[in-house]
């Protein structure tokens, strides 16, 4: 179960990272293509700035090679081990699983970038609201 306050909610859910009351992004749906990046300015609730500099969410790049590699890791294990799938099998079931799970690893990428710089502070939306 997961409790508003911890990093992980924040990441999964993808709340502002310092009240965790409204969604950063302007779809919350990461499979809606045309607005994957869009993003609001700012938390609504407690002002918090999403975009910290220019060009902020770069860093997130090497957070989703992680994810990438977790995701085929995972698909692998499944496939090879599990279902006994030949090695060509297990490779196409891994590209198969990174396009299909893209949207999602990029959204949660950059949900655990900003995670690294911004604390949760359970006093920070009562002070705007």
């Amino acid at each position: 179960m997961l409790k508003k306050g911890s990093k992980l909610y924040s990441i999964l859910t993808g709340t502002c990272p310092k009240c965790q009351e409204e969604s950063m992004y302007k779809d919350k749906n990461p499979y809606h293509l045309g607005n994957i990046f869009k993003m609001n300015e700012r938390c609504s609730c407690c002002g918090t700035k999403y975009k910290i500099e220019p060009s902020f969410f770069y860093g997130a790049m090497y957070v989703s090679y992680g994810v990438g590699v977790a995701f085929a890791v995972g698909t692998f294990i499944i496939a090879f081990l599990m279902f006994k799938a030949t090695l060509i099998q297990s490779f196409i079931a891994i590209i198969a699983t990174l396009i299909v799970f893209m949207p999602f690893i990029i959204r949660v990428s950059r949900n655990i970038w900003i995670n690294f710089f911004i604390k949760y502070d359970p006093k920070a939306a009562k002070v705007n609201s």
